[in-house]
């Protein structure tokens, strides 16, 4: 095992990306579901493959590496996937920082298990940052060692080392369609519970050096022109597979809410991802954030052959890409 990681610690330096978890809040199988989907998985069934929730982590070098979302799975993530583990003294980490999409728990309470004094960077949007100060159960990350940093929507950042230096990679945050985090909903605030620009964000990431960049995008709400004119033609797009149709937590009689209040579209449909990104020439498609409910998560079922038909492909942990 040490050698093969040093084989792959001495690739040239690239754009690679590590799907450390593919799953929507909950994971598969969910802890306290006994759906159809999740007593497959817990029965080993090989087209029920087990996920965690969702993140990603991404380098310019394959030595340090920056993690998108914090997942609540996050120190398995770590345990299984060498290239995170620590390798020098007593106290090490290859992970430089996080980069956050939104404030959802199933991406910031992952946060709470890098709290042992590793020097680390957190990015969010102003939106972001605020839910993580006003909680102050995430004051456990000791302001002496971890930097909190304010994304400015539409515009271009280095990812930085711990000490400043400069990591090779390059993010832009922009606002997308979706919903203020659950905990944080305003019920007076009318229909949109409070949300703002911020709230929801994708992420456009890029290599420095050679100019390869791809698109991450865990929730969204709709397909609006902006958002789809920004990643036509792109190289590669994660994006929100949550669901497969919008009623379906209330047709499996797993929930009460539609995908649409929830602040996701739909994979299916007339108006759905499937259809939306049909005429946008995105060369690779790659569902993420996908919920033990959706019946695309099985690799057998009717829903995953019409993905895949389509041109997309379901993300699975452990999945490895390099640009």
């Amino acid at each position: 095992m040490i050698e093969r990681l040093e084989l792959r610690l001495k690739t040239e330096d690239r754009l690679r990306i590590l799907v450390l978890g593919s799953a929507a809040g909950g994971g598969f199988p969910q802890w306290n579901c006994h759906c159809d989907n999740c007593r497959r998985a817990r029965a080993g069934d090989p087209a029920a493959r087990p996920r965690t929730q969702s993140s990603l982590a991404v380098s310019a070098n394959g030595v340090r590496w920056f993690l998108l979302n914090a997942s609540p799975d996050l120190r398995e993530q770590i345990t299984t996937n060498p290239l995170l583990h620590p390798r020098s003294g007593v106290r090490h980490s290859p992970i430089a920082g996080v980069v956050m999409t939104n404030g959802d728990v199933d991406h910031v309470a992952g946060l709470l298990s890098l709290r042992e004094g590793q020097p680390l960077a957190v990015y969010a949007t102003a939106r972001v940052q605020a839910l993580l100060r006003n909680n102050s159960i995430f004051n456990v990350l000791n302001p002496d060692r971890v930097t909190r940093l304010e994304l400015h929507l539409n515009e271009p950042e280095t990812l930085c080392e711990s000490d400043g230096s400069p990591s090779g990679l390059s993010v832009t945050a922009y606002a997308v369609p979706g919903k203020i985090a659950l905990y944080a909903e305003d019920p007076g605030a009318g229909s949109d519970f409070g949300t703002r620009p911020g709230d929801t964000v994708g992420l456009e990431i890029a290599s420095e050096g050679d100019g390869k960049r791809f698109h991450y995008i865990p929730g969204c709400a709709s397909m609006p022109p902006e958002l789809a004119e920004r990643i036509e033609g792109e190289e590669l797009v994660f994006f929100d597979g949550t669901l497969w149709r919008d009623d379906e937590m209330i047709a499996t009689g797993l929930g009460i809410k539609t995908g649409t209040r929830m602040g996701h579209m739909s994979a299916s449909g007339p108006t759905g991802t499937i259809a939306a990104m049909s005429r946008l020439g995105v060369k690779r498609k790659i569902f993420v954030h996908i919920n033990n409910s959706n019946p695309m998560i099985l690799d057998d079922s009717p829903e995953r052959a019409e993905a895949l038909a389509a041109g997309w492909e379901v993300a699975h942990d452990g999945l490895e890409i390099a640009l």
